[in-house]
């Protein structure tokens, strides 16, 4: 076992979690900024209605990508547990069948994103002036997702290792290259949603790559052992099992994006969906310390659940909660206080500045306590146990904010839209703590 993975079952439970959580933070942070980086360039050079197209591609994107995600959350909890126990072989054929996977799934779902293109763009919100601007945006960036799916299956691993800062480094390089490309490309080339979904395409390329050279280099404990490439049935069950639950979480999140946009466009118009736009990529880069706590969770309580040490795993859940709270309490009160100006980043549109400031505040009420949430269904992914975390991952998003975004509106218009956030997030909550509390008393005791 390396010194690395050895220090999540003795270093002091605070410091670990500073240790993996800030570069996982960092690291969410400024991958966050590839999607922030291209609604404010095109916000600003191309229109507004280039926000609403970014807004129906990336939900597309990144439901082809969570393939790899999900491989990778659920092969990094198998291979943290294999450590912990001291079982070096079944980390590596994880490892191996987790880069087959990967590889095969993506390029299988490039090809029916391609084939299908309009009808998808379509379903996912692409309606009337938005769907040319869409169409052009998504023939380009469906090129950068198999990079972009093998660059989120290996980041999670590399965590699991026990090395968040090579983590940090892989989702930092995208992000620098997407700011350069997307200048060149939109302002001095004049390439318009072409070049910016060519940056971003480039940028998941380096990510991709970056990853590949990491595991192939001396710094990577997990080797490409090509002879664990065969898939294993009992591996590839397990990953399955508890990668469906990232899938699924970002399947329900695209189900999501259906109904919003189909709500907003209804009850609203193509603005509606530009205001959304601009508080998700707020969303997106707001939470990533939240995020991150979550993603520092997870090693270091699957590392700890492996080793049977209990009361570092309590110790564990209770630090990451509060962390976590903290942090969402902060974001909520910058959010509050610099409302108008954080949407002067992405457009200086009469419109979008009325509209966004007060939506943006109802979306963001209840952000104190999320952390709770994403403690609990990521507790039960490190300990495998793939059915309570798939049902606290698809509270929020499958079993409440769907139809609290479909049902609100007909009442109460794109103002039912903004409200079923924080009533989801607080439904969400309640019941993941009620969950976990249990779990707690009954097995960790």
């Amino acid at each position: 076992m390396n010194k690395l993975a050895n220090e999540l079952g003795t270093e002091k439970i605070s410091k670990l979690l500073l240790k993996q959580a800030v570069p996982a933070t960092i690291g969410i942070l400024v991958m966050s900024l590839n999607m922030i980086v291209d609604t404010i360039f095109v916000g600003q050079w191309i229109g507004v209605l280039a926000i609403a197209a970014i807004t129906v591609v990336l939900p597309i994107a990144f439901l082809i990508s969570s393939i790899g995600m999900g491989i990778g959350i659920g092969g990094s909890s198998i291979i943290s547990r294999a450590l912990g126990a001291n079982n070096t072989e079944k980390a590596f054929l994880t490892f191996g069948n987790q880069i087959c996977l990967t590889v095969i799934l993506a390029i299988l779902f490039v090809v029916l994103g391609n084939v299908f293109s309009i009808p998808i763009l379509d379903l996912f919100g692409a309606k009337g002036e938005i769907l040319p601007i869409a169409s052009e945006y998504f023939s380009v960036i469906i090129y950068g997702v198999p990079f972009l799916a093998f660059a989120m299956m290996g980041n999670p691993t590399i965590r699991a290792e026990g090395k968040p800062k090579f983590a940090m480094y892989a989702m930092m390089v995208p992000a620098v290259l997407n700011v350069v490309l997307d200048i060149l490309f939109i302002k001095y080339f004049n390439w318009g949603m072409w070049g910016a979904g060519l940056a971003t395409s480039l940028s998941y390329a380096s990510c991709g790559l970056y990853i590949l050279y990491f595991f192939l280099s001396s710094k990577s404990e997990l080797k490409i052992i090509p002879k664990n490439f065969k898939l294993n049935f009992d591996i590839v069950k397990e990953i399955a099992q508890l990668g469906s639950i990232s899938i699924v979480r970002q399947g329900a999140v695209s189900i999501l994006m259906i109904v919003l946009n189909y709500s907003l466009f209804t009850y609203g118009d193509e603005i509606s969906i530009a205001v959304f736009g601009i508080i998700n990529r707020v969303m997106m880069f707001a939470f990533s310390p939240i995020l991150g706590v979550s993603q520092g969770f997870l090693p270091v309580a699957g590392f700890n659940i492996g080793a049977e040490k209990n009361e570092r795993v309590k110790e564990t859940i209770k630090k990451s909660i509060y962390f976590g709270s903290i942090i969402g309490t902060i974001i909520f009160i910058a959010v509050a206080t610099f409302k108008e100006q954080i949407i002067w980043i992405f457009t200086n549109d009469a419109t979008l500045l009325n509209k966004t400031p007060n939506a943006m505040l109802i979306v963001f009420l209840v952000t104190p306590v999320v952390a709770m949430q994403l403690i609990g269904s990521a507790y039960f992914q490190a300990a495998g146990k793939a059915m309570p975390a798939l049902f606290l991952t698809l509270l929020k998003q499958g079993i409440f904010l769907i139809p609290l975004a479909y049902i609100l509106p007909k009442y109460y218009g794109v103002l039912g839209v903004w409200w079923s956030f924080p009533i989801a997030d607080l439904l969400s909550t309640i019941i993941t703590v009620i969950v976990l509390k249990r779990e707690i008393d009954k097995n960790l005791q």
